[in-house]
């Protein structure tokens, strides 16, 4: 049966850019030169989602922009690029540019956090982190890179150290230009498992309830965590989540806005254009008269 175009992704899906989604091992890692990939491309990377892999770009010469949701983050060599699971990004690299992209697992993170919950931090959100020169994170990548390449004893100890190392050397970046989180607690975990039930079911009105049976807690325990979490209620935690997917859908698709309001759950487009409005301060319509020179750039 042929996929309604309203149920398909806003942007597209990948493992590895331009390979077709699957599961990913435990402890998946992957590294390869940025040229693999954005040469043959022209050094544009068009606009994509890797739904259970985070990334790390180190960026060695060159320059270039990242498009991570809406938003545009211009960076210059030498620096960390931050993408997190789940992210929409694309990017334009200056011709030329070298760079490496380190690819590893949510679960496999996840496994690290178990044990070094900071790191965490990191992948809060998209970010461009200027690097000193020589540093740290170069140091560890080069040394992964060569565990990688060879089969000797105690490999996956170094690959793993190493790795650590290179995380540990972006988190540092990062805190120096933000104030260290806390570390999480029962209330962060709750409000995480919440996150994940509401990536799976943005596309559709789900009472807080649903959400609250599945996690096994009461609607009120779930509102504290949320509230002492991410200071906002889970309602308006979903509300985000379904605000996000159709500024996807209008700016990286060519849905009418009825399809993308059908394709969220809404069954009146009206209501649609009122709740999007509320959210943004603008209909969709001219959200996307706006931004429309966007549509295309990092295609």
């Amino acid at each position: 049966m042929r996929l309604d175009p309203s149920q398909r992704p806003a942007v597209p899906h990948f493992f590895l850019y331009g390979e077709a989604p699957r599961d990913a091992d435990d402890r998946f890692l992957h590294l390869e030169a940025l040229d693999d990939r954005s040469r043959p491309n022209r050094w544009t990377i068009r606009p994509h989602v890797h739904s259970g892999l985070h990334q790390v770009l180190l960026i060695a010469e060159g320059a270039g922009e990242m498009r991570a949701e809406a938003e545009r983050l211009t960076f210059t060599a030498p620096c960390l690029l931050v993408v997190p699971a789940g992210t929409a990004h694309g990017f334009r690299f200056a011709d030329g540019t070298v760079g490496t992209v380190l690819t590893l697992s949510a679960r496999y993170l996840r496994d690290l956090c178990g044990r070094e919950p900071d790191l965490g931090a990191l992948f809060a959100g998209p970010a461009a982190l200027a690097l000193p020169e020589p540093g740290a994170a170069e140091e560890a990548l080069a040394e992964l890179a060569r565990e990688l390449a060879w089969a000797a004893p105690g490999r996956r100890g170094a690959i793993e150290a190493h790795l650590l190392l290179l995380l540990v050397a972006g988190l540092r970046r990062l805190a120096a230009l933000r104030a260290p989180p806390a570390p999480p607690g029962p209330q962060a975990l709750l409000a995480a498992r919440f996150r994940d039930l509401v990536e799976t079911h943005h596309r559709r009105d789900r009472p807080l309830a649903a959400y609250a049976d599945d996690l096994g807690v009461t609607e009120a325990r779930l509102r504290a965590a949320c509230r002492a979490v991410a200071g906002a209620s889970p309602g308006q935690i979903i509300r985000e989540r379904r605000l996000l997917e159709a500024k996807r859908g209008l700016l990286y698709s060519d849905l009418g806005i009825a399809e993308i309001a059908y394709g969220l759950g809404f069954s009146d487009p009206a209501y649609f254009s009122r709740f999007f409005a509320k959210g943004t301060g603008e209909c969709p319509r001219a959200f996307r008269d706006r931004r429309g020179a966007d549509r295309g750039e990092a295609r």
